[in-house]
């Protein structure tokens, strides 16, 4: 693979756009044009004395298999930018539509002030744009944030002040085990991103996954089914905290959607539905208390 040599000196011409030549340059030690522009946008944005060997240290890093999510150190998910490092998930297009289904769902159901569980919520993506949005829409929304990583939650409270998001809490707790038994009865939407690959799924995917914390990702199989135990847990022990009519909404895997289906039925919830993504693939399930 190309990469940058320490001691490497470089004369750099005399052009008018610095910034096209250091894309070229990246390009031509093997970057996609996309990724060499995002770098160079994001090291090149100050201008100071060490960025363009910030810049080329950060393209090798890119060229060595990280996530160039990390190497940038922030990402879009909606309307936020979000800070992400690897102690978190990097935010994804399909966790994009989950807020806009959960966001759907609770518009129908009406409310003016929903009490939100964000269970696994890593960067904070799902549950701070979720705040955000119904905020900018008047609705005075609370969040929980609930993730087992103290790091996680680090990087969801630093994004919370970061866009000065109010009416957020957060709680560190394994799925609902810590969570202050006050809330049974009371939470509105409970939405979830938890990790549901698994174990030997997870051995063929693209190895750049290993960067990401794996907890986050790979998940114990259930009741027969490959990288279900924690959507297992959740879908069974949600009704208790929800109130009458609340919604419960899960990302899933794409092999998951008769095991959530059977799994939300046999926990008693009603208007069970799943949903596809916008490739096509199972991907949501949504069910009412």
């Amino acid at each position: 693979m190309p990469s940058f040599r320490k001691n490497e000196h470089v004369s750099w011409p005399r052009v008018t756009d610095v910034n096209s030549y250091l894309v070229n340059e990246l390009i031509g030690v093997g970057l996609n044009r996309r990724e060499a522009r995002w770098l160079v946008e994001e090291y090149m944005a100050d201008g100071d004395h060490g960025a363009i060997a910030a810049l080329r240290a950060g393209a090798q890093r890119r060229l060595d298999g990280e996530p160039i999510q990390y190497i940038i150190g922030h990402w879009p998910f909606r309307s936020l930018d979000l800070d992400v490092d690897p102690r978190v998930l990097i935010p994804r297009p399909e966790s994009e539509e989950l807020v806009g289904v959960a966001l759907s769902e609770l518009a129908d159901s009406g409310g003016s002030a929903p009490l939100i569980l964000d269970l696994g919520c890593g960067s904070g993506a799902i549950g701070l744009s979720m705040a955000q949005e119904l905020n900018a829409r008047g609705l005075r929304a609370s969040v929980i944030c609930v993730d087992e990583s103290l790091d996680a939650l680090a990087v969801a409270k630093h994004n919370a002040s970061k866009h000065e998001l109010t009416g957020v809490s957060f709680v560190h707790s394994s799925w609902f085990d810590a969570l202050d038994t006050s809330l049974r009865g009371r939470v509105d939407v409970i939405v979830t991103n938890p990790p549901y690959i698994g174990v030997e799924q997870f051995a063929t995917l693209d190895a750049v996954l290993t960067y990401e914390p794996l907890g986050a990702l790979v998940a114990p199989d259930a009741s027969g089914v490959a990288g279900f135990s924690d959507l297992e847990e959740i879908i069974q022990g949600a009704s208790p905290w929800l109130v009458a009519n609340g919604l419960l909404i899960c990302e899933h895997g794409d092999m998951h959607r008769q095991a959530v289906l059977t799994t939300a039925r046999d926990a008693g919830m009603r208007d069970v539905r799943d949903l596809d993504d916008m490739f096509g693939n199972p991907r949501f399930l949504v069910a009412r208390r």
